[in-house]
């Protein structure tokens, strides 16, 4: 069960931001899972909506996090140092249940996580949809940004992503972090209906793969 879920407002330097907490039972949390959304849309995506819903019967507070610009109901993300001055603002907030944070986000929100997590002391990192790089742009990788994150580290990827599919991420003893694939997946997760993964069942490789990480964070 979970405490009666509620939105908060934040003010940041880089404008008003909006967390939505889904509480885990006071007497049962052992974390706060911190997710962002991506450029291109908000805390409706399927995977983040997932999360929130499963996560705090295990013992996890989840809250989402709405980036300024989207709470301003702007169509375009700003640039990736604005993200961060966003996200630094929301931290305070994050850290208030007196709970280690796992800072996450999808798509860009989970690049702001890679970048920040140092130093902002979070325990370790979520990445959703990482996008390793511009769609038919491999030369243009972002792995440093997520092999540079220096805490314990979760990649869910689908299979079908344009941004970087799980055999293009970056192997050997720098790849410090595990990889969770969802088969056919686009960067959305949404899988084709041919496909012989169904989107529940797409969906439940993620919510699994995440409450299996989370379980194993000291």
């Amino acid at each position: 069960m979970t405490d009666v879920t509620h939105s908060e407002i934040i003010e940041t330097d880089a404008g008003t931001a909006r967390v939505t907490w889904h509480r885990a039972r006071a007497v049962e949390a052992r974390l706060v899972l911190a997710v962002s959304h991506g450029a291109g849309g908000g805390i409706e995506a399927r995977d983040l909506q997932a999360l929130a819903a499963e996560l705090p019967a295990q013992g996890v507070t989840v809250a989402l996090v709405e980036q300024p610009w989207r709470v301003a109901g702007k169509k375009l993300a700003p640039p990736p140092k604005t993200l961060d001055v966003g996200w630094r603002g929301i931290w305070p907030a994050l850290t208030g249940p007196g709970l280690p944070v796992v800072s996450g986000g999808r798509s860009a929100g989970a690049r702001v996580a890679c970048r920040t997590a140092g130093e902002l002391g979070a325990h370790a990192v979520l990445a959703l949809s990482f996008p390793l790089h511009p769609p038919g742009r491999p030369e243009k990788s972002r792995a440093a940004e997520l092999l540079g994150a220096g805490v314990p580290t979760l990649v869910v990827q689908g299979g079908n992503d344009p941004f970087g599919k799980p055999e293009e991420f970056p192997t050997g003893p720098q790849a410090s972090y595990e990889l969770v694939e969802v088969p056919y997946g686009d960067h959305g997760f949404a899988v084709p209906k041919r496909a012989p993964v169904d989107q529940d069942q797409a969906v439940r490789i993620i919510t699994d793969g995440v409450l299996k990480w989370t379980a194993s964070l000291a």
